[in-house]
């Protein structure tokens, strides 16, 4: 996994006729792993999302409705599908039809559009958990464009330009069934919201298994992982407190006979991911956050 940190996005948005195009920059870094994401609805509702019903639509846009007539979501509550920060939170008024839009900042280049909502929940530069409430389902738009209540998400990278950073979602891990699906909201099931975005398997990528991990008091867990395919181990820290500020983290995993990698700095989500070939030997991993800090024994042999 190339992705080592999670930086604050800072993109530029022009207002399109079909909504907000994103325009890279030759400064903007690849994007970090896909955060957790999850629906966009309170735990166990149920969601139908269309794709291919709307002529505004260029790539892998959502409208979710879930009553069986016009106008039976209007009111039903939005939340964040993972934490980060609000970027904007505004009605665009006569600039396209979004009508009132909550933009979230998810960190590593990804973020997320609510657009359409009844009313915003959350004000400019706020930073929300996972499952928390950022608006209600309505029917905004520009002036002289009469629609029905929706809402209409987005996910976009900060990579390339508008309509190619419109990414496909992925809820609870799983990729939506386009162009129509239904969709069980797992988001916040647990009863509380995930203050991170990433998760350990995320960040190291895609056949890695969690098979060790320590608690760093409250402020963060060092997770060891281990991909039985390529025989890798690879080591990831994930902030629990201070989650979307930059703040001192690191992981580091050291292969017995081998020299130390360590990813060490100042993050806003997560240090690492840190990876070495270790199929028949000892690793000693570990890493810190803030004050705490911890480093293994030799040990998971073989």
């Amino acid at each position: 996994m190339r992705f080592r940190r999670v930086v604050t996005a800072a993109a530029t948005a022009l207002l399109g006729m079909a909504g907000l195009a994103i325009t890279a920059t030759s400064a903007e870094a690849a994007v970090g792993p896909r955060p957790n994401f999850q629906l966009p609805f309170p735990c166990n509702q149920v969601w139908n999302g269309d794709n291919d019903n709307s002529s505004a639509h260029k790539a892998y846009e959502i409208d979710f409705n879930r009553g069986s007539s016009a106008g039976a979501d209007l009111g039903d509550t939005v939340v964040a599908a993972a934490a980060g920060k609000v970027v904007i939170s505004a009605h665009q008024g006569s600039d396209n039809g979004f009508g009132n839009l909550v933009k979230i900042d998810h960190g590593g280049g990804w973020s997320t559009y609510y657009a359409h909502l009844k009313v915003r929940s959350v004000a400019l530069n706020a930073q929300v958990a996972q499952g928390q409430k950022i608006g209600e389902v309505g029917n905004t738009s520009k002036p002289g464009n009469n629609i029905s209540p929706h809402l209409h998400y987005e996910v976009r990278t900060n990579d390339s330009s508008w309509p190619s950073n419109i990414k496909p979602a992925y809820f609870n891990g799983v990729k939506f069934g386009y162009p129509n699906a239904n969709v069980t909201s797992k988001n916040t099931c647990s009863g509380s919201g995930n203050p991170n975005p990433y998760d350990a398997v995320e960040v190291c990528g895609d056949g890695y298994k969690v098979i060790d991990s320590q608690a760093l008091g409250s402020a963060a867990t060092t997770y060891l992982l281990y991909n039985s395919t390529n025989k890798n181990n690879c080591v990831t820290t994930i902030k629990s407190t201070s989650v979307g500020a930059a703040s001192a983290v690191s992981a580091f995993l050291e292969v017995e006979g081998s020299a130390r990698k360590t990813d060490s700095g100042s993050f806003e989500y997560y240090a690492g991911p840190v990876s070495a070939a270790a199929g028949a030997k000892c690793v000693r991993w570990g890493g810190s956050a803030g004050s705490s800090s911890y480093e293994s024994p030799l040990e998971h042999c073989g």
